[in-house]
């Protein structure tokens, strides 16, 4: 009797656990995994989810920002390298399984490694995919975004930036040296009555599990965009972008705990 009587107790107790954790991290009761994919080989810049930046690895940047976030429920990193295994571990995110080797080549889509760990972890409502290459992005970003897609009941969200050059102005050039306008019946001669033109920034992408599934991507006509500004945008691929990294991260750190108070506005359309 007295052990039926422990059980219950110990039962109640998890029970209890389990629901308050899920109160405070659920958003609209809907559950999100965030994966975070980090291969060991990398051409642009060698070992780069382990390059150190100001103490900790890239990695750790993108485990420490997600663990910031109010909204998401659990925290995997996608490897098959056993050194950046250790190194997630080590700094809170868990690691349920080993890619397989097929699935961290070089041409290997970002999108075939997104379902392998669904197929493995089926049970979230959601998906998010934080990139390690994005250092700068914050988990207000994060959750601001998460906000934005699902209180808008939209399948996906993708993280943008405003592009400084026009792509209404760019040419081509032909093989003899001639020149040739992409946009060939070009009637807008003034910047200002240009439409504002975007480009995914690479910081963050969700969807609903069911609908990535079956579109097996995160963009659509369907999807809505998620503006973040361009200090926050710098997707490191090659060492000239861990050398601009460096320089910018003062600037960038110092104005974003100057915007702490943005974390009430969670749910906008963009965090500047």
């Amino acid at each position: 009797m007295d052990a039926i009587v422990i059980i219950l107790f110990l039962l109640n107790r998890w029970m209890l656990n389990y629901f308050l954790f899920y109160e405070i991290n659920m958003i609209d009761g809907k559950s999100i995994i965030a994966l975070i994919p980090a291969r060991g080989g990398s051409k642009g810049v060698p070992r780069k989810n382990l390059y150190q930046f100001r103490g900790k690895s890239l990695l750790a940047h993108a485990i420490h920002t997600a663990q910031h976030s109010q909204y998401i429920d659990c925290i995997v990193v996608s490897s098959e390298d056993d050194e950046i295994i250790q190194e997630a571990k080590k700094q809170g995110a868990q690691v349920p399984f080993v890619r397989p080797i097929s699935l961290a080549q070089d041409e290997t889509a970002s999108i075939d490694v997104i379902l392998h760990a669904l197929a493995l972890l089926p049970h979230y409502d959601y998906v998010l995919l934080l990139q390690v290459t994005s250092p700068l992005r914050t988990a207000y970003d994060i959750d601001a975004c998460i906000a934005h897609c699902i209180h808008n009941n939209a399948p996906s969200c993708v993280s943008i930036v405003s592009v400084e050059k026009h792509p209404f102005w760019m040419i081509t050039m032909e093989h003899d040296g001639r020149l040739k306008k992409i946009f060939p019946k070009n009637t807008v001669y003034r910047r200002q009555d240009l439409p504002e033109v975007y480009v995914p920034n690479g910081a963050i992408f969700i969807a609903k599990s069911p609908w990535l599934k079956n579109s097996k991507t995160f963009l659509s006509d369907e999807t809505l965009g998620f503006v973040m500004p361009r200090e926050r945008s710098i997707d490191i691929d090659t060492s000239d972008d861990v050398i601009y990294l460096e320089k910018m991260y003062d600037h960038v750190a110092t104005k974003s705990f100057k915007d702490e108070n943005l974390i009430t506005k969670v749910g906008t359309t963009e965090s500047s």
